[in-house]
């Protein structure tokens, strides 16, 4: 598994936690217990800390960059969908951002959140707690309440494949 200490920057990797075997972690990256990072994705916090919550999953060929001003916190129990980019943002607990969104440098992503697929949150954004953003730029979808466990099935079934992948995979080639 490509993980890299970049300089004194050294990864922390709960045991709990699982980092595919194509997917790259650089420099200063927390990974709590039971997030798992997913094939091509790579998280690099070589200008910041990047901080992944428990049983958070970072899905394939998501980027996760922070610069000097901007770390990235994404919090528990989120599922981060395939070829996200996030850069120097803040996401709260039980968020989901789907696949090919865009959030970027200071904003933020209140707990039980939805950026929608291919959305894109420009600088400083915010979506409050339990709404949903649609759309580039990014808006949040008036009157739209996101159900308090939407996540938890997407969740599980993640955590369920850390199992899988630890004790079937193999490489053929």
């Amino acid at each position: 598994m490509p993980v890299y200490a970049l300089g004194d920057l050294i990864p922390d990797i709960h045991p709990d936690a699982y980092v595919h075997p194509d997917a790259t972690v650089i420099g200063n990256v927390v990974l709590h217990a039971e997030a798992s990072v997913w094939p091509q994705a790579v998280l690099r916090g070589d200008s910041g800390r990047i901080e992944v919550g428990a049983r958070t999953s970072v899905q394939d060929g998501t980027v996760v960059h922070v610069t000097e001003f901007h770390p990235v916190r994404i919090g528990r129990d989120c599922v981060v969908g395939h070829n996200v980019h996030i850069e120097g943002a803040t996401v709260g607990d039980r968020c989901l951002i789907a696949s090919g969104s865009v959030l970027l440098n200071g904003s933020v992503v209140e707990d039980g959140a939805v950026l929608g697929a291919g959305a894109v949150m420009s600088f400083n954004g915010h979506l409050p707690a339990r709404s949903m953003a649609l759309g580039v730029p990014a808006k949040t979808r008036a009157g739209h309440v996101v159900p308090e466990d939407m996540t938890s099935g997407i969740v599980e079934h993640y955590v369920r494949n850390i199992g899988v992948y630890r004790a079937g995979l193999r490489r053929l080639g």
